[in-house]
């Protein structure tokens, strides 16, 4: 697949890297020629000097013959521009990475499309809405939905208050009822995963993910040994336009107070918000954060610009009792070791954003794909097309990696939780997590 990718900032880059290293046939477009001379030297790919928007330098790249343009400079303009460009050179589908939300409303879908921008992506967007569905289901560490909600894919860590703690899998699932559909995926145990079998014992600490029913996630964590708290008060630090944003998509729910230290930056964000509380000061200081109530907060969302200020002011709201803490981290190198610093959740909008786009670039037929923070794996969502192999055996007999497992199906309006003696069907979307050794295997098998 020819893909060409505008732009080698945080998304860009994180994007070439991830695909650089599946052979995809990848241009990468910046006019910092530092940040592609790194390029050069750590990725598989080809690199040109220049602006996107620019006939010439889009020609020189082949646009014409390209499968997927992406466009993800800090630019706005540049990457509609771009796509656009790319589009009527010949561009098969474009992406552009946007931050004005009204470009994002569903009315708005079928304008871009017409001039050429197939899918519009808002960071921002991404990640407040990640950030919404955690304070939704604040008892987990991790979320992700398919099919609208239909099944979650969720986190949790197991502490002393589990009941489970030193039992095997095999006794956990045995003691559920029927109704309480579910299937545990993985476990992360300090920085190893495991694909969990029925014989495998549950540690203190254990990182667990399972996939479930949406509406029993509450159940099955509160039988996992979590507290169930509703969140109520939330207090964000940080003034960009991320904390802008998740204050907007969370103040119609819940109480929110907005820390940020400028006192101009306060003022435009009180002019744009309804009803967040905007507290100007150092949102660093946890001294004042402590003065503003701190401990009577249900969530502690951390969002400044600054990694190690996020982690420490969150770690410092847990010690103050706050419930619920997720903190936004730039460096991909604590997302590794999300489960191990003591902070509920950790987002990164790299992350976020190569997710959201990975859908495009996948073999076979992917609806949906998400990351697991701390895990080199994959959860993808397949679709089963017209004359697969995968409906002539069933599912015992298909010789699925070891490094894989399928989670759930999804057929209609049915959900099922996959059996040795279970057939695939046609159009049956099949939700399957792998590690990477297994990704390749587990594509060809649904292409």
């Amino acid at each position: 697949m020819k893909i060409v990718i505008a732009g080698a900032g945080d998304i860009g880059f994180h994007l070439a890297k991830l695909l650089s290293s599946e052979n995809q046939d990848i241009t990468l477009i910046d006019t910092n020629q530092d940040v592609l001379n790194s390029a050069d030297i750590y990725l598989n790919l080809k690199t040109i000097r220049g602006d996107s928007s620019s006939v010439q330098i889009l020609e020189r790249v082949e646009v014409d013959d390209a499968d997927l343009f992406i466009a993800t400079t800090t630019s706005e303009k540049n990457n509609l521009i771009s796509c656009i460009l790319a589009k009527k050179m010949g561009a098969k589908s474009t992406i552009a990475r946007v931050s004005t939300s009204d470009y994002l409303d569903e009315s708005q879908r079928e304008t871009f499309k017409e001039i050429g921008i197939d899918r519009l992506i808002s960071p921002y967007r991404l990640a407040s809405q990640e950030i919404g569905r955690l304070l939704e289901q604040a008892e987990v560490t991790d979320i992700f939905e398919f099919e609208d909600g239909a099944i979650s894919l969720a986190g949790i860590t197991l502490d002393n208050n589990s009941y489970y703690v030193n039992r095997t899998l095999k006794e956990f699932v045995s003691d559920q009822e029927e109704e309480i559909l579910f299937n545990f995926i993985a476990i992360l145990r300090g920085n190893t995963t495991i694909i969990p079998r029925n014989h495998t014992v549950l540690r203190k600490n254990d990182h667990i993910y399972f996939l479930a029913k949406s509406q029993q996630l509450k159940e099955l964590t509160r039988v996992l040994g979590k507290q169930l708290k509703k969140i109520q008060r939330v207090m964000i630090i940080g003034g960009n336009d991320l904390a802008y944003q998740t204050a907007k998509e969370l103040e119609k729910k819940y109480d929110i107070t907005l820390v940020a230290p400028e006192k101009q930056t306060c003022k435009k964000l009180a002019e744009r918000l309804d009803r967040t509380l905007i507290v100007q000061a150092d949102p660093s200081n946890v001294a004042i954060l402590k003065e503003e109530g701190l401990e009577h907060y249900d969530a502690f969302v951390a969002l400044t610009k600054n990694t190690e200020t996020n982690i420490i002011t969150s770690l410092m709201a847990e010690e103050a009792g706050v419930y619920k803490t997720i903190a936004l981290v730039d460096n991909l190198d604590y997302t590794h070791i999300s489960q191990n610093i003591g902070v509920d959740t950790i987002i990164n909008m790299k992350i976020v954003a190569a997710n959201n786009i990975f859908r495009f670039i996948r073999k076979g037929q992917v609806e949906a794909i998400a990351s697991i923070h701390g895990i080199d794996a994959e959860i993808i969502e397949f679709i089963v097309h017209r004359n697969s192999k995968l409906t002539k055996k069933n599912l015992k007999n298909l010789h699925f990696p070891k490094e894989a497992m399928i989670g759930a199906v999804i057929r209609g309006d049915e959900t099922i939780i996959p059996y040795g003696e279970m057939v695939l069907q046609k159009e049956d979307k099949v939700i399957v997590f792998a590690l990477p050794d297994a990704i390749s295997k587990v594509e060809s098998l649904f292409r």
